[in-house]
């Protein structure tokens, strides 16, 4: 099962119309303290309607990876015009890429809606080269509010217990240890932890001005050496090198070379707006800078 947001408001009903500028902000921090600034090719798991996309304007080329093809639209709409973007519609257990044509990726408010998450970060794994820096967001149960909620017997759900809590259809909370765990699992190597939104409070939006509650956020950020025990957690990870993408063959494959079939894992070429692949005789839509690796023709 996959979380789908195909025609969903997300944008202007998460967003746009909620009070959720804090959010942004310290996320935005996060990821510019763990993101390297320029690259050669980088992706976005998970883009949505390319709410951080301008955090990416170093690199030479940048991904926006959504199952939602309605999000994308969106994303397309206002980065579109920009040579370096592609749009690509895809299942995050069947990533379309070659393997090792990344240099860096992202995913941030998305793994919480996956419920294979050892199979997911395998599948990133493999389409990052090694040495690539990996930076992930995770949803923590061992959150301070979850924890005084179990101690004053207001929650069931244990938040010291290491498995995944699905307190929701598709909505997951991770013990740090154990998504720690599974990076290394998928062929990572931790280099460094953020804490994030400490302050996501109702009553505290309506008393503190935006910019405090920023730069208090920037300042607890940096004790994640000391425990993790804010709602959202930061992971810097690089990829080890290991198997076909060591040799360096994806960082070399440009366009749409970088591409492969996600039934099969083998080559793609191109007969109009279609990308086929002769292995598995399956095609693909691909119109101007938009990939649909979704479902097939």
């Amino acid at each position: 099962m996959i979380c789908d947001y195909e025609g969903s408001d997300y944008r202007t009903r998460f967003w746009e119309n909620a009070d959720r500028a804090y959010e942004d902000a310290v996320e935005r921090i996060a990821i510019a303290h763990m993101l390297p600034p320029r690259g050669a090719r980088m992706a976005e798991f998970g883009a949505g309607f390319g709410r951080l996309a301008d955090l990416y304007a170093g690199y030479d080329e940048v991904i926006l990876l959504d199952y939602s093809r309605s999000l994308l639209a969106e994303a397309r709409q206002r980065w579109g015009r920009d040579p370096r973007f592609k749009f690509v519609a895809a299942d995050i257990y069947h990533l379309p890429f070659a393997p090792g044509v990344l240099s860096a990726a992202t995913m941030i408010r998305v793994i919480h809606h996956i419920a294979d998450v050892p199979a997911a970060l395998m599948q990133i794994r493999r389409a990052i080269a090694p040495g690539g820096t990996f930076v992930l967001e995770f949803a923590n149960k061992r959150n301070l509010k979850a924890m005084m909620r179990y101690l004053a017997r207001r929650q069931r759900w244990n938040p010291y217990a290491p498995e995944p809590i699905e307190f929701a259809t598709l909505n997951f909370d991770f013990h740090p240890r154990w998504m720690l765990q599974a990076l290394r699992a998928a062929g990572f190597d931790i280099r460094a932890k953020r804490v994030a939104s400490y302050l996501r409070a109702g009553f505290l939006k309506r008393v503190l001005p935006l910019q405090m509650m920023v730069r208090i956020d920037a300042a607890l950020q940096r004790t994640a050496a000391l425990a993790l025990l804010s709602p959202s957690v930061f992971v810097q990870s690089v990829a080890v090198g290991q198997g076909h993408e060591a040799k360096g063959e994806g960082a070399a494959l440009v366009g749409e070379g970088i591409f492969r079939s996600p039934r099969s894992g083998q080559p793609l070429r191109r007969e109009g707006d279609t990308l086929v692949c002769d292995a598995d005789g399956t095609r693909w839509r691909a119109e101007d800078n938009f990939y649909d690796f979704k479902a097939p023709l």
